[in-house]
């Protein structure tokens, strides 16, 4: 699509996409106020070294983890572009959003450039887009700065300030130079670190230090100060993992890591990679109430695993020159997917999941995969290819769409992969020696090393001869109605359903307030609107013709509960029940009967007779054997 562009454009246009800076060498200055971040409102002012001619600025278009186009473009506002106190005419690209062209004056060597950033923040705002509240924020430079087109981004310098409320405190992986009443000056990096590198500032703050060589540090601010009495488990749990994703990889490749950890109910639970850093979103009592920790005692290691696995080795097609290249994600399975199986791995290997949490949270996980019966019809190949529709898309009808399964369905056959090795070595190897091959070598400052598909394929063949190429070409493009389960019951056990929900189902019902009986009826509810978020496939929900999107009015003639639909659950389990559901869709209301028998139905894990227990052989601990 790129040589086509190139062809349609023509080369005069393309000349004015060549950046005419002065000096790639002369940093440009950026001036970030964000004083009045909890009003939506932060603005930048930068310095631009010129020369004469035509210029072309960008707005970063495609951030790195997002896998999509997804700079706020549409939150810029207030742009003025001027020389010495002269304004200077701006027009936008008629093609490309995210573009601006400007006409440099003769004798002009600085531009001045200033621009709001608008964030919503009302009722009807998306609380996945929220990055600041009252008491904390996340500063990310993305989102606040321009950059001159046609220089990749590692050779553009950026001298980036940043003003704070008053009394905060801050963090990140870039380097302080000085900080005064509120007033921060970072020393000069490249485009790539800076965009690379968010601020966490907060009222309530609190910083850990982790132990590691070298050195990792949990900073943690919260909407509140008692949210940041950390339970002694969990920060034991912290610790564990630096010396477990140590041990896992033999090598870091950074000069130092720092956890950005934001605690508040304002927005949704979320984390984003660096390469030295993690920017971290969950509840507010997430490090002090048990059940709140469960839901994201994986988080922290999936974006730690990361900087590895994405950020020092990284697919070809999503390792681009800037943020304007468009990313080739087919290699999200190993990016994401093998991320997620560690991240499961390291959680019981630290201590951040007990030894049950573990199989709970693989129970969950692979019932998960076996609702989407939308594998029938798309492989796991093309959720990774069409990321940029996955993400974003309606959540109604997810089941039969798929989403981002690249995710977990990639876990469950990175521990496919894990397990062959250790049954073909004869227990001599694993998936351990994969990552420490793969991702380690020796220790090293922060670098990209690339990768193609036959590059995963011959570490893993170093590892343990094996047909690789035709293990993963034959289950990333196949088509099937079940989930593949061969990893868990290889490793030793089986999914199955029982009557009562696992600590891990509860948690992660409570910190998504719904109640989940798609493994049952058929249907998830979001528990304070009542509304009916997915409906499975062949289920007794479907056969009645419920529709996601729809709210639920009355169970059996009475006004809905969670006890009315608990009763009617039990009612269920010896005989064949109709369960009479009233709902509302748009203006309408209609009765569905549910005709069902089997009592509730949550996933677990139950062990294979006579067979090896590998998943318990996969999470014990390598740094701390006695764990």
């Amino acid at each position: 699509m790129k040589h086509i562009l190139r062809a349609l454009w023509g080369s005069s246009l393309l000349l004015m996409l060549v950046a005419p800076c002065a000096s790639a060498a002369t940093p440009i200055t950026l001036e970030v106020d964000a004083r009045e971040a909890a009003r939506g409102l932060q603005t930048a002012h930068l310095g631009i070294p010129v020369t004469p001619g035509p210029l072309t600025l960008r707005y970063p278009q495609w951030i790195p983890g997002n896998h999509r186009p997804s700079g706020p473009v549409n939150s810029l506002a207030g742009l003025q572009v001027s020389a010495a106190g002269t304004p200077i005419p701006w027009q936008r690209d008629p093609v490309d959003m995210f573009a601006f062209h400007v006409e440099v004056p003769a004798g002009v060597s600085m531009l001045d450039i200033s621009f709001d950033l608008l964030a919503s923040l009302g009722a009807q705002a998306p609380t996945a887009d929220r990055k600041a509240t009252n008491a904390l924020l996340v500063l990310q430079w993305n989102r606040l700065l321009l950059y001159p087109a046609g220089v990749p981004a590692d050779q553009i310098s950026y001298r980036a300030s940043l003003r704070l409320p008053a009394g905060w405190q801050h963090a990140s992986a870039l380097l302080t130079e000085t900080a005064r009443d509120g007033q921060l000056a970072f020393a000069p990096v490249s485009l790539t670190t800076l965009i690379d590198s968010p601020v966490l500032a907060g009222r309530h703050f609190r910083a850990i230090e982790l132990g590691g060589k070298p050195a990792v540090r949990l900073n943690v601010a919260a909407d509140s100060e008692a949210a940041l009495a950390l339970m002694p488990q969990a920060e034991q749990g912290f610790r564990n993992l630096v010396s477990e994703a140590r041990a896992l990889f033999g090598a870091v490749h950074y000069e130092r890591y720092d956890f950005l950890l934001s605690l508040t109910d304002q927005a949704d639970s979320s984390g984003l990679e660096h390469h030295a850093s993690s920017d971290n979103w969950v509840a507010e009592r997430s490090l002090v109430d048990p059940d709140a920790f469960r839901a994201m005692a994986s988080l922290l290691p999936h974006e730690y695993v990361h900087s590895w696995n994405g950020k020092y080795r990284r697919p070809v097609g999503i390792a681009q020159p800037d943020y304007h290249a468009t990313v080739q994600p087919d290699l999200l399975w190993v990016y994401e997917g093998l991320t997620e199986y560690l991240q499961e791995l390291l959680a019981a290997r630290s201590g951040l999941f007990s030894r049950q949490e573990y199989l709970d949270d693989w129970a969950y996980s692979a019932a998960e995969m076996d609702l989407h019966k939308g594998r029938g019809w798309r492989p796991l190949q093309d959720t990774a290819r069409a990321v940029q529709l996955m993400r974003g898309q309606p959540q109604d009808w997810l089941s039969r769409r798929r989403g981002v399964d690249y995710y977990t369905e990639g876990a469950l056959l990175w521990l496919e992969a894990d397990v062959l090795i250790r049954q073909l070595s004869r227990g001599k190897r694993s998936l351990d020696d994969f990552c420490r091959r793969f991702h380690g070598g020796a220790d090293s400052t922060a670098q990209v090393v690339p990768y193609r598909f036959e590059d995963v394929v011959q570490a893993l063949d170093a590892v343990q001869p094996y047909d690789w190429a035709g293990f993963w070409r034959e289950r990333l493009d196949r088509t099937r109605a079940r989930a593949p389960l061969e990893g868990i019951e290889a490793g030793g056990w089986r999914l199955v359903y029982a009557p009562e929900p696992t600590v891990m189902q509860k948690a992660y019902d409570a910190s998504g307030k719904r109640i989940d009986l798609r493994h049952s009826l058929g249907f998830a509810l979001a528990e304070e609107e009542a509304t009916i978020a997915d409906v499975s496939p062949g289920s007794a929900a479907d056969r009645a013709g419920l529709v996601p999107g729809s709210v639920l009015v009355a169970v059996n003639g009475r006004k809905w509960s969670r006890a009315l639909l608990d009763d009617a659950l039990r009612a269920s389990l010896e005989k064949p029940a109709t369960i009479e559901l009233l709902v509302q869709s748009d203006d309408v209301f209609a009765t569905r009967a549910l005709q069902y028998q089997g009592g509730a139905r949550y996933p677990r894990l139950e062990r294979v007779a006579g067979k090896r227990d590998l998943l318990g052989e996969i999470a014990r601990p390598l740094a701390g054997a006695s764990r």
